[in-house]
């Protein structure tokens, strides 16, 4: 080792020593003769792509010491520059847990692909479910079985659960019917019935025949309730007490249930009628004595919802409250099943989807975008633009109405009509979005028309004085003085700035009530965001510039 070099790692100046290393193989050689109280110093001053050429030289043991010291962040950004060839190489050798931190769906896929069972096998079974299913998603349709057979069992059906429709549809057909019932039975009837649901009827008629008696009635059951009911989400496998239970009761209740039940962090106490009366969570049996009375520690005060209610309340409600469950119950009060979070953050996620969407003048479509036929997004996108174009001609019939009028006065101010037109179409866009928004959380119900059109009145004039000044400077001192257009004279420019006035105030009133408007006729408020708003307060914009300018110039 050179005494430079030496020097340097006395005083821990570690940049240097990565200065004077110049070739992968050199620092290499390095890494072999370092101290381990060196080695991760070293590698972290080296630039990740030099550390990436340098690790695929080193042998095993090196590559595991800084493979495993390197936070996730210095991990990824190296890794990034390693081929899948070399990770993959680096996977054989390095334990499980090291493996594990690298390993990314085309690794794992090469692994596959070369059989190497005996490395896929525990790297795989020592993976959360959510990254196994993006294997799953990147596999080969005939890769999809063998990774299945792969993981553990109680695993595997974890990770069917994950994965999105079209591969689950893929992995049924290729499934034994052995295979499918263990499926079957290791999911939450909550998980089937959604499965059920999104099967074509082929895959569903072996999912019934393949299930049994009980699991059937349940799924036909829950099949019953209104598509965005607290009912169609919810999952009858939970914990129930009586009143009359002890905690070591509960306990013993509990441990024979659990392995069935989706949740055992809240439970539930009915009387001898199934109506809900309490609850208890597993925090208060573990504080109160053995002896003690399920129905003297219970919370009596239980906020539930009903088999009915819209599904997006419930899942508002789980957050708002900060719930792990909520229970559901029928018309006579008696518990029938529970909302999970989980599945709220399915409903809350798919609802925001349906909004981005609608919001973009499209309708929802349930698959991945790259998953999504060309076919599907045309026909997703059509149906509102072929609306828009056909709005768009009211603008078109304003412009004709006063074209020759304009062109009297001054063929200039038809310069205008974008700078207007765009800034009243975003003016009111931000109204309406602040309004969607605040429905969508539940901040605002139609009974707050008044209060919500008083505070866009004031912050619309507020902003309407702000970019009529603006813009009468814009035009006098950019447009006049500095590109020389002198038909923008003072009057001109005023009346320009006093049409900007109006324009944005009327399209934030248009854009704050009519979302209110929709919501109280029972539909999406967001259906009406910013391309139909946009569409009103463009002709709106119009009708007011040449009218002014009709008015107060000809």
């Amino acid at each position: 080792m050179d005494d430079n070099i030496k020097e340097f790692l006395a005083n821990k100046d570690y940049e240097s020593v990565a200065a004077t290393v110049k070739k992968a193989e050199d620092a290499a050689e390095l890494l072999a003769q370092l101290d381990e109280e060196h080695i991760l110093p070293f590698c972290r001053a080296l630039d990740s792509d030099f550390l990436a050429e340098v690790l695929v030289l080193l042998d095993a043991s090196l590559q595991k010491a800084i493979l495993a010291g390197l936070h996730d962040d210095e991990l990824e950004e190296v890794m990034d520059d390693v081929s899948v060839d070399d990770t993959v190489e680096i996977i054989k050798e390095v334990p499980e847990e090291v493996a594990r931190r690298i390993a990314e769906d085309d690794e794992i896929l090469a692994l596959l692909k070369d059989r190497k069972y005996s490395v896929l096998k525990p790297l795989l079974s020592s993976m959360n479910e959510t990254d196994l299913a993006s294997v799953f998603e990147s596999a080969e349709d005939d890769d999809l079985p063998i990774l299945f057979r792969i993981l553990p069992k109680d695993l595997a059906a974890d990770v069917f659960v994950e994965i999105d429709s079209d591969t689950q549809e893929k992995l049924l057909r290729k499934l034994t019917d052995k295979e499918v019932k263990e499926v079957i039975d290791d999911l939450f009837l909550d998980d089937t019935v959604d499965l059920v649901e999104e099967m074509p009827s082929s895959v569903v008629k072996r999912l019934l025949a393949l299930s049994d008696s009980e699991t059937r009635a349940y799924i036909n059951e829950l099949l019953k309730y209104p598509k965005d009911s607290a009912g169609s989400i919810m999952t009858i496998e939970f914990v129930r007490f009586l009143p009359d239970m002890t905690v070591k009761e509960a306990f013993d209740h509990i441990r024979e249930q659990a392995i069935n039940k989706e949740t055992i962090y809240t439970c539930y106490v009915t009387d001898s009628a199934n109506q809900l009366i309490g609850m208890v969570s597993a925090k208060d049996l573990m504080l109160n004595k053995t002896d003690a009375r399920i129905g003297d520690i219970m919370e009596d005060n239980v906020i539930y919802v009903h088999t009915v209610d819209d599904k997006e309340d419930v899942a508002r409600t789980i957050a708002n409250y900060g719930f792990l469950a909520i229970p559901v119950v029928d018309e006579e009060r008696r518990l029938v099943g529970i909302v999970t979070v989980d599945d709220a953050m399915d409903v809350i996620k798919e609802e925001n989807t349906e909004d981005v969407e609608a919001m973009a003048g499209m309708l929802h479509e349930n698959k991945p975008y790259l998953k999504t036929g060309v076919f599907s997004i045309w026909k997703n996108r059509v149906p509102w633009l072929l609306i828009l174009m056909v709005s768009a001609t009211f603008t078109g019939l304003i412009l004709n109405t006063f074209e020759s009028r304009l062109n009297t006065i001054s063929p200039v101010l038809f310069a205008c009509v974008p700078m207007l037109m765009d800034t009243g179409g975003n003016a009111g866009s931000q109204a309406s979005v602040t309004v969607i928004r605040s429905l969508a959380l539940g901040e605002l119900s139609t009974k707050d028309t008044g209060k919500v059109l008083w505070r866009e009145i004031r912050v619309s004039v507020l902003l309407a004085l702000t970019l009529a000044v603006a813009c009468f400077a814009k035009l006098m001192l950019i447009d006049n003085l500095m590109f020389g257009y002198h038909d923008y004279t003072p009057v001109r420019s005023a009346i320009v700035a006093l049409a900007m006035f109006c324009t944005i105030v009327i399209a934030k009133v248009v854009g704050c009530l009519l979302p209110l408007l929709v919501k109280k006729c029972r539909l999406d408020p967001a259906a009406v965001a910013s391309p139909f708003i946009t569409t009103i307060v463009d002709a709106l914009s119009l009708i007011i510039f040449c009218g002014l300018s009709v008015a107060l110039l000809g």
